[in-house]
């Protein structure tokens, strides 16, 4: 029995239990209740706290913190809090593990591996897990396409080649009424007053590219 809890206090036996909690918290936040990950990471907290409790290197207080941080994370998962819950919950785990795992800059390093380690075993599982409403929450998965109707700025490729009078003087930038619509252009770099005649010779994203009508036969 000794050998055992002397076995699991090792260093990289206790990354290895904190890396599998890690991954049960990711795989049941991923699924939502399906209990996979509530199963995984209540046998690696259990051997990883009763470990360390026997041996007197952690408090109650620790453990106490560590499932209050569980508690807040399940929660979240019934009720929709903004992630509110799920953040404190986060902020818990991450404070007693540090805490059990020495709480210096060593325990620290320990904590990230763990966490790099869990990160990777969850990304080779995650395309084969059912997704839950938090996750959902967590990750955007909608994206702004046009496809989908969403455009940065309406085409205005159409205006090239069309003529129009300036309405505002352009110093480059100002305004010309082109197919009787009244269009933001700016000049090549000439000042061109107001009823100018124009033409268009580029556009640019947002940007209209206008010259001098009687000019644009000469480039």
């Amino acid at each position: 029995m000794d050998v055992a809890v002397a076995v699991v206090t090792l260093p990289a036996v206790k990354m290895l239990l904190v890396a599998i909690m890690l991954l049960g918290i990711l795989v049941e936040i991923k699924t939502g209740g399906m209990g996979a990950g509530v199963l995984l990471g209540l046998v690696a907290a259990a051997v990883f706290w009763g470990s360390q409790y026997v041996e007197g290197l952690v408090s109650l207080y620790m453990v106490a913190v560590f499932f209050a941080g569980i508690l807040c994370i399940g929660v979240e998962m019934l009720l929709p809090t903004a992630g509110l819950l799920a953040g404190v919950g986060a902020a818990l785990l991450l404070y007693s593990l540090v805490l059990a795992l020495g709480g210096d800059v060593s325990a620290i390093g320990v904590l990230l591996g763990a966490a790099l380690l869990a990160a990777a075993v969850f990304a080779l599982i995650v395309k084969r897990l059912p997704s839950s409403r938090l996750w959902r929450r967590l990750v955007l998965k909608d994206a702004s396409t046009s496809r989908r109707g969403f455009v940065s700025a309406p085409p205005r490729e159409s205006l090239v080649g069309k003529r129009g009078d300036v309405r505002t003087e352009l110093r480059p930038a100002g305004t010309a009424l082109i197919d009787g619509k009244p269009v933001d252009v700016v000049s090549e770099g000439a000042f061109l007053p107001k009823g100018t005649a124009v033409r268009v010779i580029a556009v640019e994203g947002m940007r209209v590219v206008v010259r001098r009508e009687e000019e644009t036969g000469t480039r």
